[in-house]
């Protein structure tokens, strides 16, 4: 079993920046891949960011440029670091963990971009 505990959500204007974190617990010494997802309302969830546990990475083109996906292995933590952000960047935010065979999702932290 795995938790994923995501922080970090908020309000900011556009043009803003913030920062999501999401702390894994659990076991997870075999995760192949952590990733970002994203839903606003009306829409389809969509990838948003992922990174392997070799460290490669992969950004929707939408965010591409503007977001960062890290990762820190001794705290087990990944995390999504977003600037330049736009009003159609609001959404639920969710983090994910994958497993062979088995993807784990995070409660969703939600980020509003607004003036």
């Amino acid at each position: 079993q795995v938790q994923l505990v995501e922080s970090g959500g908020g309000l900011v204007q556009p043009g803003g920046s913030l920062r999501l974190s999401c702390a894994a617990s659990g076991s997870i010494f075999s995760i192949n891949a952590m990733g970002w997802y994203r839903q606003a309302p009306g829409k389809q969830r969509e990838l948003v960011a992922a990174i392997t546990s070799g460290g490669s990475t992969n950004y929707a083109d939408s965010v591409k440029g503007r977001f960062t996906i890290s990762r820190d292995n001794a705290k087990n933590t990944v995390y999504l670091q977003m600037n330049s952000l736009k009003p159609e960047d609001t959404a639920v935010y969710y983090c994910t963990a994958a497993f062979p065979g088995l993807v784990y999702w995070g409660q969703g932290t939600q980020v509003t971009v607004s003036s």
